[in-house]
């Protein structure tokens, strides 16, 4: 492992908790696909399985913020296991909902509460900052580490949970998604060591880590990141399908996720200088380019090349972004700050597979990865707007760092 990586888990108890982090992540890539799958072999209903698969991420992004911004103030044991016991029974009852054809309102209302999963991914992020606090260039390893442990989710996740939906019986894949957050929520919070200390009562400062305007910026920004993700997954799958090969499909998203996760194992490695905010602009933009390629793509070797370079600018953005959360965010409030980015994103996802989804019904999937552009300009748009948001000092209160010194800071010192 090169010497930063190896750096970062000197810490007592580091390598322990990213291992229930990357169990308790899986859900994330898996827990979606999975209704799909099991609902439309169980019942053919393509388009209710989509919607039911729509209820989880929006579910998610209204519940998942809330969930966070209770850790910030309780500690992580004593909220995440009551949020595991609510989500856990929701899934149970979805499992068993399926196999008893039950009536499809009671569907939707086990998957809508099946939407207070929490955000293990902030979790791990928050116990990363707390020890790592202080040390810019370490947390910036930290984060790229954690990008790469979101790829690796979604370069795995789906092909366990399809596979096992259908070779084994079609509610495995929920099922094992269930068993994955189970196993890593609870192996998470036995780890009070490296769980981040709960601030004291008064320090917390009132309303919603949203009411920064740094963090406004991010998490509309994701939305339209998350509809090029959601539109690439969809219109990917369907030009798989027109060029005879709908199976190759998985494959060739497993790349996409391959070029960001080596992406930020190197960028992970750098000591770049310049501030965040500029990198995270330009990130932005570099996402947005690379979709270019995908409208010119005639078979699926140069579709999976195309997606290849698109991935590696995904996880520079993303660790960037964490470390603008970081800046923006008080302490008090970081771990619901970084949910909040995951909740623009799995809004983002949704409009983008209802999108995609219309576009290839009426035009065809070649002309539907114009979806995934159109967000990216949206995206580039909104990230040009705020930047001044982005650099702009923000006040120094009780609780909260001034973002424009963290953001010199951090260009002085890390990528």
């Amino acid at each position: 492992m090169p010497s930063p990586y190896r750096a970062i888990f000197a810490h007592p108890g580091t390598i322990a908790f990213s291992t229930a982090g990357f169990l308790g992540r899986m859900p994330l890539s898996m827990m979606g696909v999975g209704i799909v799958v099991m609902v439309s072999q169980l019942t053919g209903r393509y388009g209710m399985a989509g919607a039911l698969s729509a209820t989880l991420a929006l579910s998610a992004a209204v519940l998942g913020p809330q969930v966070s911004r209770l850790v910030d103030r309780h500690g992580q044991r004593r909220v995440l296991r009551p949020a595991l016991l609510a989500s856990g029974a929701a899934v149970a009852g979805l499992l068993i909902s399926a196999r008893q054809d039950a009536p499809d309102w009671v569907f939707f209302v086990f998957t809508a509460c099946a939407g207070c999963i929490p955000s293990v991914g902030a979790m791990t992020r928050a116990r990363w900052a707390a020890i790592h606090h202080g040390m810019p260039e370490r947390l910036h390893t930290a984060y790229a580490f954690e990008s790469i442990v979101d790829e690796l989710c979604f370069i795995v996740g789906p092909i366990v949970s399809i596979g096992l939906s259908t070779i084994w019986f079609p509610e495995a894949g929920p099922l094992i998604a269930g068993v994955f957050l189970v196993i890593g929520v609870l192996w998470l919070t036995a780890q009070r060591a490296t769980e981040p200390p709960v601030h004291p009562r008064e320090e917390h400062t009132r309303g919603s880590a949203l009411r920064s305007p740094g963090l406004q910026v991010l998490v509309v920004t994701f939305v339209a990141m998350g509809a090029i993700f959601g539109s690439v997954d969809v219109v990917t799958v369907a030009f798989a399908d027109e060029q005879g090969s709908k199976a190759a499909s998985s494959l060739v998203l497993a790349v996409y996720a391959l070029g960001s996760c080596l992406a930020g194992a190197v960028f992970g490695l750098l000591r770049l200088k310049g501030e965040p905010s500029r990198r995270w602009v330009l990130g932005v933009c570099a996402m947005t380019v690379s979709m270019i390629p995908l409208q010119l793509a005639g078979n699926l070797v140069t579709l999976a090349v195309s997606l290849f370079v698109a991935g590696l600018a995904i996880a520079p953005t993303m660790v960037t972004t964490m470390a603008l959360v970081e800046a923006h965010v008080p302490r008090t409030k970081l771990t619901e700050g970084m949910s909040w980015t995951g909740t623009g994103l799995a809004v983002g996802v949704a409009l983008g597979l209802s999108a995609s989804g219309w576009m290839v019904d009426e035009h065809g999937a070649g002309a539907a990865y114009a979806v995934p552009a159109v967000a990216g300009v949206l995206a580039v748009v909104v990230a040009f707007l705020g930047y001044r948001r982005l650099r702009r000092p923000v006040p120094t209160r009780e609780g909260q760092h001034d973002g424009h010194s963290h953001d010199q800071q951090h260009g002085e010192r890390v990528a």
